[in-house]
């Protein structure tokens, strides 16, 4: 059975502070642990390999478990950290030893990597940071099972207004009403949109119905003066961009 977490102030307690004399690190999966926290914090995130950042993830879901057997088991089952903590919550289950504590700390993580990107994206107009609001799509849409449809709606200046899924889809299909695009625009005061949707299949390529729908949302927008800087489909690590690829 899952245990509370006793929370970071464990996760990160270390010897040599004060009140915590220095100790030869104990044996078993409590000396296992210590050795990964001083892994962590001596060389860094990167020195940590996929599956020591999952078991440290589930040292705070799982504080009484040897959490080394359930990372290794995700990372079998999945391949990579980035799509064992986005995996779908049914597939998750279906792992030996991941419970609703288990889930909840993989659903943390990234949840946590997607609102950083998300605030870095915000910070300066988006024309002039497309690097990290690429950065946050491909986190947010790279691992969806089905097409998700996104809009970003830019006020004057370039700058993010709003972030919103439209609608989600099949494996291959989403279907986006151009009307309803153009409504919410209004309704939040944006001059600009970027069109966002993801391909499950890998591939950024796009079909005749996005060219058709992007042109058809194009012309719906110029109507009230509302530009499209593009639209963006999000493949598995490609993009391909509408405005570069000639398709506006």
């Amino acid at each position: 059975m899952e245990e509370a977490s006793p929370g970071f102030s464990a996760l990160l307690d270390l010897p040599g502070q004060a009140g915590h004399p220095a100790a030869a690190p104990a044996p078993g999966p409590e000396g296992h642990r210590k050795r990964l926290r001083e892994k962590l914090l001596r060389a860094g995130p990167d020195a940590l390999a996929d599956y020591e950042l999952l078991e440290m993830l589930l040292f705070l879901a799982l504080p009484r478990v040897d959490t080394k057997p359930h990372a290794k088991r995700l990372m079998a089952r999945f391949g990579s950290f980035a799509r064992a903590t986005t995996a779908p919550e049914h597939e998750l289950r279906g792992v030996e030893g991941i419970g609703d504590a288990a889930v909840a700390a993989l659903r943390l993580a990234r949840a946590s990597a997607l609102r950083l990107l998300a605030q870095e994206a915000r910070e300066q107009p988006i024309l002039n940071n497309w690097d990290r609001l690429l950065a946050y799509l491909t986190a947010a849409l790279a691992h969806e099972a089905v097409e998700q449809f996104r809009v970003l709606f830019l006020d004057s200046r370039n700058r993010l207004l709003a972030d919103e899924a439209q609608a989600r889809g099949t494996v291959n299909h989403t279907p986006v009403y151009p009307r309803e695009v153009v409504k919410r625009a209004l309704e939040l005061g944006a001059t600009a949109l970027i069109l966002v949707h993801n391909h499950p299949s890998g591939d950024p390529t796009p079909s005749r119905a996005d060219i058709e729908m992007t042109i058809e949302v194009r012309h719906a927008a110029a109507t009230l003066g509302i530009v499209l800087h593009d639209h963006l489909i999000i493949g598995n690590g490609r993009h391909l961009s509408f405005r570069r690829e000639n398709l506006l």
